[in-house]
Parts: C-alpha cells; sequence; structure tokens
C-alpha cells in the first residue's frame, strides 16, 4: 500500500509499505478514508521529539471503513464506518474502566522507553513515536486497529466523513479540554491556540454552557473561523498585552477557566520569546512556552487553566503565581472514546461543526506538500486533509 513515511527531521515522503495484518484476535483493519494532518506530528517532523525510526508511517487522527475483523471482535462488523480516537484503549485496565483512555496500561508495548522522561508510561497512539508505542499511523491506505471493539465507534448517517475524521483527535482533544474547564453556565472561556484544537475547544466550551469564549491568535483567517463560529477574537500581535486585553474583556477579573491549545513550538512576542526561540534552537531548551506562561497570568483568581498543548521540559513556568492565585491546571491527552457518544451528539444537534477546519483537501500522494502548507501556515491552511 502507499504511505505518508518519516525518513528523518523534515524528510518526508510517499513510499510503498508493507499492508497491515491482523496480530490479535481483537484486531480490526480499516481501509482508511480520511487523514489529517495534526500540530503534534510537526513536534517530530522538526525534531523536537525523539523516537521516530526512518520509514515509519505516521498520521492518528482519522477514519474509514471495516475491511476486516479478529475472531474474537463482536461489536464491529466488516462494512461499518467508523471513527477511531488516536490513543489505544484496551478498555478494561484501571484507567481505561475510569474514563481517562489515554493513560491506558495496556497499549504501549515500548513502555519501557517512556518511562524514564514521562515517569509513568501512557497508552500506544498511532503513528507517534516508538516510545508511544511505534504503531504504524493512519497516512496511508490501510490501518490496524487494536482492541477493535473499543477503539472503533460507528458514525451516525446524519455525521458527515469530515465531521467523524475530527472526531478522532481534534474535536476529542478540545472537548476533553473545555470539560477539564469545568464549564457552569455563563463562563468565560479564553482560548490560546485557533488551530484546530483551539477552535473546537471554543466549541465545545459553548456546547458545555459557556456564556462568551475568546479566542487568541494572530492569523486573520482563524480567527475569522473562530468568530463565524460564535467567539470573540484577540489578535495578541495588536495589543501590549494579552493579561491586560482580557482582562478589560472581562471587567477586570479574568476568563474563569483559560485552554492552553497550543505548545512547545509557540509563538509570541517581547525578549522571553526570542530567549525561548534562541534556548530551543540549539536545543537548550524543548520548548516555546509563551502561550503557557500567558495563559497561566490570564486566567482569574481560583481558576482553571486546561493544558492541550504538548509540551517537554519547559522553563520559565510561573509556578508561584499559580499558587497565589489558587489556579487549578488539568492536563492529558484526549479521552476520546470516553466522550465519543456525547461529541456525536452535540455534531448531529449542529451546537459543533468540525467542517470548517478541514480547509485544504488532497490525495495522499499530496501529502508532502500538505504538510508544508499546514507548517508554514499558507493559503490559509488550517489542517490539510488527505484521501486515499
Amino acid at each position: 500500500m502507499r504511505a505518508l513515511v518519516w525518513n528523518g527531521v523534515n524528510d518526508l515522503a510517499v513510499e510503498t509499505v508493507d499492508d497491515p495484518t491482523l496480530l490479535n484476535p481483537h484486531d480490526v483493519v480499516l481501509r482508511v478514508g480520511l487523514t489529517v494532518t495534526c500540530g503534534s506530528d510537526l513536534h517530530f517532523i522538526d525534531g523536537y521529539l525523539p523516537g521516530m525510526r526512518p520509514g515509519d508511517v505516521f498520521g492518528h487522527e482519522f477514519m474509514g471503513e471495516v475491511v476486516e475483523v479478529g475472531s474474537q471482535v463482536s461489536r464491529t462488523e466488516v462494512g461499518d464506518r467508523v471513527t477511531v480516537p488516536s490513543f489505544v484503549s484496551c478498555g478494561e485496565c484501571w484507567y481505561c474502566s475510569r474514563g481517562m483512555p489515554s493513560l491506558c496500561d495496556t497499549t504501549n508495548p515500548n513502555a519501557a522507553l517512556q518511562q524514564p522522561v514521562l515517569g509513568y508510561p501512557g497508552g500506544g497512539i498511532y503513528g507517534y513515536t516508538h516510545p508511544f508505542g511505534g504503531y504504524q499511523g493512519s497516512h496511508a491506505e490501510y490501518v490496524r486497529v487494536p482492541f477493535g471493539d473499543v477503539n472503533c465507534f460507528t458514525v451516525p448517517e446524519d455525521v458527515t466523513d469530515v465531521q467523524a475524521l475530527f472526531a478522532s483527535d481534534a474535536l476529542a482533544t478540545g472537548y476533553t479540554g473545555a470539560v477539564f474547564c469545568d464549564v457552569q453556565p455563563g463562563d468565560t472561556v479564553a482560548v490560546f491556540g485557533a488551530g484546530g484544537v483551539g477552535l473546537m475547544a471554543a466549541a465545545s466550551a459553548r456546547a458545555l454552557g459557556a456564556g462568551r469564549t475568546i479566542v487568541v491568535d494572530r492569523f486573520p483567517e482563524r480567527l475569522a473561523i473562530a468568530r463565524a463560529q460564535g467567539s470573540e477574537v484577540l489578535d495578541y500581535t495588536e495589543v501590549d498585552s494579552v493579561q491586560e486585553a482580557l482582562r478589560e474583556m472581562t471587567g477586570g477579573r479574568g476568563p474563569d477557566s483559560v485552554v492552553e491549545a497550543v505548545g512547545m513550538e509557540g509563538h509570541g512576542t517581547g525578549v522571553q520569546h526570542v530567549v525561548d526561540r534562541a534556548k530551543q534552537a540549539v536545543r537548550a531548551s524543548t520548548d516555546r512556552a509563551t502561550p503557557l506562561r500567558e495563559a497561566i497570568m490570564a486566567c482569574r483568581k481560583g481558576g482553571v487553566v486546561s493544558v492541550l498543548g504538548v509540551y517537554g521540559l519547559t522553563d520559565s513556568f510561573p509556578m508561584a503565581m499559580v499558587t497565589n492565585k489558587g489556579l487549578t491546571i488539568r492536563s492529558a491527552q484526549q479521552f476520546g472514546q470516553t466522550h465519543m457518544a456525547a461529541m456525536l451528539e452535540h455534531v448531529r444537534a449542529g451546537r459543533i461543526d468540525p467542517t470548517p477546519l478541514a480547509t485544504h483537501t488532497m490525495p495522499l500522494e499530496e501529502s508532502v506538500e500538505g504538510y508544508r502548507l499546514f507548517k508554514e501556515k499558507e493559503d490559509g491552511c488550517v489542517r490539510a486533509v488527505f484521501r486515499p
């Protein structure tokens, strides 16, 4: 089959690789219908996140049609149109049984590679480095899904392929972050980052009862999507202080909660951003963490900061502010399996629509160019969708 592979830092290619096969009686094989770029892929594409090997097929956000099932698969059938959360859940371990599937104790066969850095290993992810399981990714014609009955969710007829695609990760991550905010009716939720995850976090917060959502970014086309979906917007390059601007927009108190949806390659302004870029360039630091620091500074006292961006070892973390403001920080990779039924119902009801994220659609053979457009944010690219 044809697949997009990683051959080195900023070295991608579409090549012919082996088709996936059933390795376990609980496995399912999908014919990939749609798969899409994700900002977290850029971390290993750019060499900031180790653990990829030349020839690895990557990609972790996808939907498709079931073409083969293992002998122990009972609820998923050949021909089903399904969406699959990007983290692999066993459905039975202590964490999965308590609604935290991305913390699965079972699905990462390379847990020993993760533990020295992360302390405790999490679940496996499709196409996302060997410390995260070494699974073949979704930027391919076919993909193997372990524990098919747990991880394959049948898509309702009135949900489109594109909507189902983003339920796999961008919506699932944004929704998880909004749930972490413990939104109360009428709350104001600020979201840092108007990429796919940030836009879906804002939409999810509104669906969960937020009275106002304020999206912070600098790209006009992304802020336009946020505005069209019902958010107020703030271009941080047009203000002297994001913190002061958000206070002014909220009567001096600050947002009730803030979702950070940027991650380790965040952009910023001022001296601290210059320092972050210099340290990251010489690999003295993994992160440019301006958005994370800004989120902590902006949130009101006693509020919640929900961190969805991927970070490594972050310098200059304002812990004193966290303590003195009485903030709650919540973070995790997405809990897609836990929230899938609710997310799909919000989509069906029209409360959340991920469709505007798909700004570019192209064949898999053009996926290298798709990642270039996505990485450089050219031509208004929010997400590049590939159709194998």
